[in-house]
C-alpha cells in the first residue's frame, strides 16, 4: 500500500511522528522543532469552548419533504408543495456540561437546519411545547440557577427552586420537566417543537402566524426515574449512541412536520397571549396541518466539524417566514449569532456545515478564520456604482406587525384566559393519567426533599397548590414524611 508523508499544517513534510529534536539522545528538546511546537500548540486548541446551554448533545443528516400545501399561508421555497431540502439535526440536553450524562432529567433541545434554495432556515426548539420563562431578560438568570454555584462547583437545590418558585411563569415548563416527558427513552422517540410562534407571509403578503410541530413515527416512549439513573451509569452516551447506531443499520428515524395557523388578526383577541412563550394554542382552537417529514438518513463523518462546529440560530428566516413579538424569540435572535461569533468564530457561517446552499452576496470582509473572499474589482461598500449586490425589501419577503410605539418595561397584556398555573393545571389533570400522577408526585418530591431552606420549601408548596390544590396537599404530606423519615435515621 502506498504511503504518504506526514506533513505540517501549512503541507511541508516531517522528519518523524514519534521523536521530538533533542540535544543528543538524552539532552534538552529544541525548541525549534516547528513540528512539535504546532502539534503541542494543536492539540492545546482543539477543543472550542462548549456551549453555554445546550452543551451535550449530537446530531445527523437528513432531509425534510413537503408531502402537503401550505402554499398559502407562506411562499417560503423550503414549505412549497413536493420541496425536497436537505436538513442537519442536533439534540442536546439543556442544563449538563459537555460530559453528563445523556438520561439526567431535563429539556432536550431539538434544532433543525434546512438548507434551502433561498438561503438557511433555522428552527431551534426543544421537546416540550413551552419554556421556563417568556422575557429574555431572565435567561441567564434561570440558566445560572440550573448549573452550578460558583463555591463548590455543585448544582443546587435551593438555587433551582427559589428561581422556580419565584417565577410562576415556569409552573407550565418544569410541569412538563417533572413529568415523564422529562426522560424520552431516546431522541429517536420524543417530540419536537418551534415553541416560539412565527410569522408566516404568503405570496400575497398577508400574514398568519405559526408553530411547528415535529411528531416522532417511532412514538414517544420515556423511561422512569431509576432506569434513567442506571443509564445514566451504564452509559452517559445513551441518546448518542442509540441514534447512531439505528442510522448506522438503516433504521432511519423520521417526524411528520405540523403547523399550527392563527389569521393575523385572532392575536389580538385570543384568550391566551399566543406571543407568550410559557402557553400554548390547544389543538380545538388551531388543529394540525401536516406540512411534510423530516428524515435523518446520513451520520456525521466527524462529529467536531459536522455537530460541535454546527451553529443554529433563530435569527436565520428565510423570504416568507418572520419572527413574532415573543420577547425571549426577540432576545434569542440577538443572542443566538452573538454567542456563536465567540464560541465557533467572526466567519462561523463558512465553515461548510453552517454554509448555505444558495448563494452569499454582501460586503462583509475579513475578519479570524476567513475562508472565502471577493474578486479584488468588487466593491466593498454599499451604496455603489459598480453593480454589487443591493437590497431588495420584495425578495426578502419581510413580515412584522403593528405596536404602539411607547417604550415601557412590563409584563405583556393579559389575554381573557392568561395565568401562570392555568395551563401547567390543565396539563396535569387532564393530560397525565393516574399512574402518571403518582409518578409526578414521586419526581417533584423528591427534587423538592433536597431543598434546606424552609421558606423556598414552603414556597414548592404554594407553587405546585396553584398548580392543582389536590397536588400541593399530597406533596405537603409526602415532604412531611420525608422528613420524618430523615429524622428518624439521624436520631
Amino acid at each position: 500500500m502506498t504511503t504518504v508523508p506526514t506533513t505540517t499544517q501549512t503541507g511541508t513534510p516531517v522528519p518523524s511522528d514519534e521523536h521530538s529534536l533533542t540535544a543528543g539522545a538524552n539532552g534538552a528538546t529544541a525548541l525549534h522543532d516547528r513540528y512539535l511546537l504546532e502539534k503541542l500548540a494543536q492539540f492545546a486548541r482543539e477543543r472550542i469552548p462548549e456551549r453555554v446551554v445546550h452543551a451535550k448533545g449530537g446530531g445527523a443528516h437528513g432531509t425534510f419533504e413537503v408531502t402537503g400545501d401550505v402554499s398559502k399561508y407562506t411562499r417560503a421555497a423550503v414549505f412549497q408543495p413536493g420541496a425536497v431540502t436537505e436538513t442537519l439535526q442536533r439534540f442536546s440536553s439543556v442544563a449538563g456540561e459537555q460530559g453528563s450524562p445523556d438520561t439526567w432529567r431535563d429539556v432536550r433541545g431539538f434544532s433543525v437546519k434546512f438548507y434551502t434554495t433561498e438561503g438557511n432556515y433555522d428552527i431551534v426548539g426543544n421537546n416540550t411545547p413551552v419554556f421556563f420563562i417568556r422575557d429574555g431578560i431572565k435567561f441567564p438568570d434561570f440558566i445560572h440557577s440550573q448549573k452550578r454555584l460558583p463555591g463548590s462547583g455543585l448544582r443546587d437545590a435551593d438555587m433551582q427552586w427559589d428561581f422556580w418558585t419565584l417565577s410562576p411563569e415556569s409552573a407550565h415548563q418544569v410541569t412538563y420537566l417533572m413529568g415523564d416527558r422529562g426522560l424520552p427513552r431516546s431522541w429517536r422517540e420524543m417530540p419536537g417543537f418551534g415553541s416560539h410562534t412565527y410569522q408566516w407571509i404568503n405570496a400575497e403578503g398577508e400574514r398568519f402566524w405559526v408553530k411547528y410541530h415535529f411528531t416522532s413515527n417511532q412514538g414517544n416512549v420515556e423511561i422512569d426515574g431509576s432506569d434513567a439513573e442506571l443509564i445514566a451509569g451504564a452509559d452517559a452516551d445513551h441518546y448518542r449512541r442509540d441514534l447512531y447506531e439505528a442510522i448506522a443499520a438503516g433504521n432511519f428515524p423520521s417526524w411528520d412536520v405540523h403547523v399550527q395557523v392563527m389569521p393575523y388578526d385572532d392575536a389580538k383577541s385570543y384568550r391566551f397571549n399566543p406571543f407568550d412563550l410559557t402557553k400554548v394554542w390547544p389543538h380545538a382552537d388551531y388543529p394540525l396541518i401536516k406540512v411534510g417529514t423530516h428524515t435523518l438518513n446520513r451520520n456525521p463523518e466527524n462529529f467536531f466539524a459536522e455537530i460541535e462546529q454546527a451553529a443554529f440560530s433563530p435569527a436565520n428566516t428565510v423570504p416568507g417566514i418572520d419572527i413574532s413579538p415573543d420577547k425571549m424569540l426577540m432576545a434569542r435572535v440577538f443572542s443566538y449569532p452573538d454567542a456563536q461569533r465567540y464560541r465557533v468564530g467572526t466567519n462561523y457561517n463558512q465553515i461548510p456545515v453552517n454554509a448555505p446552499k444558495a448563494p452569499v452576496y454582501n460586503y462583509s470582509q475579513d475578519g479570524a478564520a476567513r475562508h472565502g473572499f471577493k474578486s479584488a474589482e468588487a466593491p466593498v461598500y454599499a451604496p455603489n456604482s459598480l453593480g454589487g449586490p443591493v437590497a431588495d425589501v420584495a425578495a426578502a419577503g419581510v413580515g412584522g406587525w403593528e405596536s404602539d410605539g411607547a417604550l415601557i418595561r412590563t409584563a405583556a397584556t393579559l389575554h381573557s384566559e392568561d395565568s401562570d398555573f392555568g395551563q401547567a393545571g390543565t396539563l396535569y389533570r387532564e393530560v397525565f393519567d393516574d399512574a402518571a400522577k403518582a409518578r409526578f408526585l414521586d419526581t417533584i418530591t423528591d427534587a423538592i426533599s433536597g431543598v434546606t431552606r424552609a421558606e423556598v420549601k414552603e414556597r414548592a408548596i404554594w407553587y405546585w397548590t396553584n398548580v392543582d390544590a389536590d397536588l400541593g396537599a399530597k406533596l405537603r404530606v409526602a415532604l412531611t414524611a420525608v422528613s420524618d423519615l430523615s429524622n428518624s435515621i439521624t436520631e
